[in-house]
């Protein structure tokens, strides 16, 4: 009966020390049996509750908004994670005060988010003044998660590896392949930090906040970026027209001379026709 207990305890710690790609191999001495925890032994204090909140609003002023929600967080002792804000143009207009300048008229969109730490036994208090900030509140949901049995399995499973780690230590048990143990340690401290995330999930709830104004209207006056409205005075483009009129008449005048030898035979040819032409048609 102490065999058969015995390889069954010896299993049990297998399967407990197993990871992905990777296995515990493990010799009893026989000097002394291995105990494990039961689940049923194990209890745990009080259940693994996680809260997680979102609230989406509509506020009179973002900027505003986001300092009283600051403010607040501190108040219920909370922290805030991340905060952005953000304000794009949705629609243009731009108008022409005069060649070189444009006031540009602007629909504004602001919007903001934030994400907030609170203590979970005032997130209920929390999300009623934050409610209370804005004109109105669009959405607003509440999620609980259970996490009392991944806390149970990662605690049973730390217990079985830290009574290996224990037995192996005194002599009692021989891991054959020493690189495991190491292993089996990292596997100790991982249970460890997921314990210690639930535990601060539970203590800490998430608050996802989501707020808008209404869109406003931004003008600003700025250089016209048209290349083709930059023109110089008047009466210097009536100068430079005249200037520019000679040139063409000049340039035509030289273009004519350079064809001097094909006007004097066009002379000759048309002479040589009306001369001909004049002649007598019986001689």
């Amino acid at each position: 009966m102490k065999t058969r207990t015995l390889m069954l305890v010896a299993i049990v710690l297998l399967a407990a020390c197993k990871q992905k790609g990777s296995q515990y191999e493990v010799v009893n001495d026989g000097k002394n049996g291995l105990e494990t925890a039961r689940i049923d032994t194990l209890a745990i204090s009080s259940p693994k509750l996680v809260k997680t909140a979102e609230m989406n609003l509509k506020v009179k002023n973002v900027q505003q908004t986001s300092d009283s929600i600051v403010a607040v967080t501190k108040q219920y002792k909370g922290m805030v994670l991340h905060h952005q804000s953000q304000s794009p143009a949705i629609d243009n207009k731009d108008l022409h005060i005069s060649n070189d300048s444009v006031k540009r008229i602007s629909s504004v969109s602001t919007t903001a988010e934030m994400t907030i730490k609170i203590p979970s036994a005032r997130l209920e208090d929390f999300m009623n003044s934050v409610g209370k900030i804005g004109i109105r509140v669009d959405m607003s949901r509440v999620d609980i998660e259970d996490k009392s049995l991944d806390f149970l399995s990662a605690q049973l499973k730390f217990n079985n590896r830290k009574e290996l780690v224990n037995q192996q230590k005194k002599g009692k048990v021989v891991i054959k392949d020493p690189s495991s143990v190491l292993l089996l340690k990292d596997d100790l401290i991982d249970e460890q930090i997921g314990n210690s995330r639930i535990d601060d999930a539970v203590k800490y709830s998430t608050v996802n906040l989501h707020f808008y104004q209404n869109n406003t209207i931004s003008t600003e006056t700025i250089a016209n970026d048209d290349p083709s409205a930059y023109n110089i005075p008047i009466f210097q483009r009536l100068g430079l027209a005249f200037y520019n009129g000679w040139n063409i008449f000049v340039n035509v005048v030289i273009g004519i001379a350079n064809l001097w030898v094909f006007i004097l035979a066009g002379v000759i040819i048309w002479f040589c026709y009306k001369a001909y032409k004049k002649k007598p048609i019986g001689i």
